[in-house]
């Protein structure tokens, strides 16, 4: 039997993945799929104690949150395509919106 305990392990390693991820690439598409991840291991810990406690209010925060990361997505991409059509990179540390 999977108990909640092996859920919470997989959610910490998913949070630890991701968290990395944000830290270490350069590329914003990859800091936005490790943000994705992070937010991944959030609803997996939400679920996890939603179903231990035989209670909906972590399925149903689960699905907000869902719902958050498609819009974060959705703009994030349309601002790397934005930044990748002025610039022409996507190496957040080239990046200097200031001097323009």
């Amino acid at each position: 039997m999977i108990s909640i305990h092996h859920y919470l392990i997989i959610s910490a390693a998913l949070f630890i993945i991701g968290t990395f991820g944000v830290l270490t690439r350069r590329n914003i598409i990859i800091i936005l799929l490790s943000i994705e991840i992070m937010l991944n291991a959030a609803n997996l810990s939400f679920v996890a104690f939603s179903a231990a406690r035989a209670d909906l209010g972590g399925q149903v925060m689960s699905l907000f949150v869902i719902a958050i990361a498609a819009s974060e997505v959705a703009i994030g991409l349309a601002i790397a395509v934005l930044l990748y059509r002025k610039h022409g990179v996507l190496d957040p540390n080239e990046l200097n919106l200031m001097k323009d």
